[in-house]
């Protein structure tokens, strides 16, 4: 597995190999927070293609990366509404939205501490 070096190649090879094996394709996404390094890699079983970063620029590339094999795995239109928002647009028959990976990772739900009686 060799790290390829460039974003721009990356980007064209992953979606190449995504196009030729659809079924046996896998995309993996590991965020490294001890390092501050994010590593992309997607894989048919015979060819393996490796990306790593640490600069937080390639964030928008790899949103855009990622709403693009989205696109192609679901097999409809997907178009971010605005940047700021959080929100995308499925344009299929019915139109719905959908919460970003990424406002959702932000927002970040979990539960709420109930508030205890006071003890006298």
């Amino acid at each position: 597995m060799v790290f390829i070096s460039s974003w721009q190649e990356y980007q064209e090879a992953a979606e190449a190999l995504y196009a030729k094996a659809p079924n046996k394709a896998r995309y993996c996404v590991k965020w490294k927070a001890s390092e501050g390094k994010l590593v992309l890699k997607i894989t048919d079983d015979t060819t393996c293609l490796k990306y790593k970063t640490q600069s937080s620029i390639y964030l928008n590339r790899f949103e855009a990366l990622n709403l693009t094999l989205m696109q192609k795995m679901r097999g409809a239109s997907i178009r971010a509404v605005s940047p700021g928002v959080g929100t995308m647009k499925v344009e299929t028959e019915e139109r719905a939205e959908i919460p970003s990976p990424i406002s959702a990772a932000v927002g970040g739900g979990g539960v709420k501490k109930k508030k205890g009686k006071k003890k006298k």
